[in-house]
């Protein structure tokens, strides 16, 4: 009996599913009725013509292609506070440039999901160290949107490894890392800004003009007048230093050092900056630094 039945069910299941796929219907797990896609997908479609087929490629383009900078900062602090600055004009034109660029076939670093890393990762109110850097470095995988920093499995530029070479010397315990990602230092409060934040693949200082240096000098001034807390600034070399003209100098504490490069090495060694920035920050009452958390 219970076979029949069985039976008899499947048979009805199975005429009601045929009726339903008749209507362009089909049942979903909870019974109610659900548009059947297949219906509609295997009835023909309008041929397009070719201005409508050239639109809808020229859409697909755009769509591949087009940058908005403020989608791009997910920082619910920075965001609120860069807000105006959005509107601005010559923001429009550093996307203008950047999406020129990518339709010309240009490589552009670092990847657009990694052009505001820093403040991604670091809110505003959480910083309380600033370094400074100039350009992104250009070659292949290098950049992600920290300055001096590199990701995982590239190998680090010899500005990096001078860097480690003088905390080995400064930071007792410290060990160099078999990596030159920086980000441990971010999410300790070590705002590390470029001032260019892109830049053509292979060609250094490519994107130096386009706008860059007016956002991220707005972003150091904003840094200096709104933060509660004095932050010590790291300038590096000649060009950091230039940027001290936007820093409020009886409020925050600048250490100004010779750059990393190999070209300054011999003046950058045994600058002390790392253990001179802890001394500053235990003295305001913020925790130091743990250079080796990387």
């Amino acid at each position: 009996m219970m076979e029949v039945r069985a039976k008899k069910a499947k048979e009805l299941d199975e005429e009601l599913q045929k009726q339903c796929l008749e209507l362009g219907l089909t049942l979903g797990v909870d019974g109610e009725k659900e548009a059947d896609s297949s219906a509609t997908e295997n009835q023909p479609k309008p041929e397009l013509n070719e201005e409508e087929k050239e639109k809808r490629r020229e859409e697909g383009r755009t769509i591949k292609t087009e940058i908005n900078l403020k989608e791009l900062l997910q920082s619910e602090s920075w965001s609120q506070l860069l807000e105006e600055e959005f509107k601005k004009g010559y923001i429009s034109e550093i996307e203008k440039f950047l999406n020129e660029e990518v339709k010309k076939g240009k490589q552009v670093f670092p990847p657009q999901s990694q052009i505001f890393t820093t403040f991604n990762v670091l809110p505003f109110e959480e910083i309380s160290v600033v370094v400074i850097g100039q350009d992104p470095y250009h070659g292949d995988n290098q950049a992600h949107g920290l300055s001096f920093s590199v990701q995982k499995g590239v190998k680090p530029p010899q500005s990096l490894k001078n860097i480690f070479k003088e905390l080995e010397s400064d930071i007792d315990g410290f060990k160099r890392p078999n990596h030159g990602n920086l980000l441990g230092w971010t999410r300790q409060g070590v705002f590390m800004l470029n001032a260019t934040l892109t830049v053509r693949a292979h060609e250094a200082n490519s994107h130096s003009k386009i706008g860059w240096q007016t956002f991220t000098d707005t972003v150091i001034r904003m840094i200096s007048e709104k933060s509660e807390k004095p932050i010590v600034f790291l300038l590096w070399g000649k060009f950091a230093q230039k940027k001290e003209e936007q820093i409020d100098t009886e409020k925050h504490v600048v250490i100004k050092t010779a750059h990393p490069s190999p070209f300054s090495a011999r003046i950058w060694r045994g600058c002390k900056c790392f253990s001179k920035c802890n001394t500053e920050l235990e003295n305001s009452g913020r925790n130091p630094i743990n250079w080796s958390d990387l």
